[in-house]
């Protein structure tokens, strides 16, 4: 079947998390650069959030267009993607409202892991529905720097029981990985014409 359903609604969920994203912003009270300091957690959680749905938007759509068909078992592993990423806002603010502790640290990278985790199942399916000559496949090769991701996402949940900072810059770390969009596909996709 078609992807193109599959991109759009893709599309359109993503941005509309991103809108929620925003809409939960709590304004400062008063006019003053003192009154920002209040709302600056939530802005940051805001900044580091809206850019793992960046760069999950930008990898997506570099995934797709890597194939040409997909099957039953890639919509549902997309909307196991989607799911997860929906939770972001929700994690994103309540880490923001309590600046940064511990519970709501952790659960923000339980559900970062959870997101890494299920790119990984719908990369995974679209490269068996593809074939193991394809070119997501030959893109994707061992995929080191998504393993990489997924042990730090795993440490940065475990220290945040002990060192909530450590955690936060292990998040900002995996974002760095991927803020760069992954060029494997375009290499691939240049190579092969």
């Amino acid at each position: 079947m078609g992807k193109g359903r599959l991109e759009a609604f893709s599309d359109g969920v993503i941005a509309i998390i991103i809108t929620i994203m925003i809409l939960e912003l709590k304004l400062p009270h008063g006019d003053s650069l003192e009154a920002l300091k209040e709302v600056l957690p939530a802005f940051m959680c805001y900044i580091l959030s809206f850019m793992y749905i960046g760069i999950y938007w930008n990898n997506h759509h570099h995934m797709m267009h890597a194939v040409t068909s997909i099957n039953g078992s890639v919509l549902w592993a997309n909307l196991n993607l989607l799911f997860w990423l929906s939770l972001v806002p929700f994690t994103t603010n309540w880490m923001g409202e309590n600046h940064f502790s511990k519970i709501p640290v952790a659960l923000y990278g339980i559900i970062l892991l959870m997101n890494a985790i299920s790119y990984t199942i719908l990369s995974a399916l679209l490269i068996k529905h593809s074939g193991k000559n394809s070119l997501l496949a030959q893109a994707t090769g061992n995929d080191a720097k998504g393993k990489l991701s997924l042990a730090l996402y795993v440490l940065a949940i475990i220290m945040a029981f002990f060192y909530t900072g450590l955690s936060l810059a292990l998040y900002t770390t995996v974002a760095i990985i991927w803020f760069i969009p992954d060029r494997r596909i375009e290499r691939k996709a240049t190579d092969m014409h």
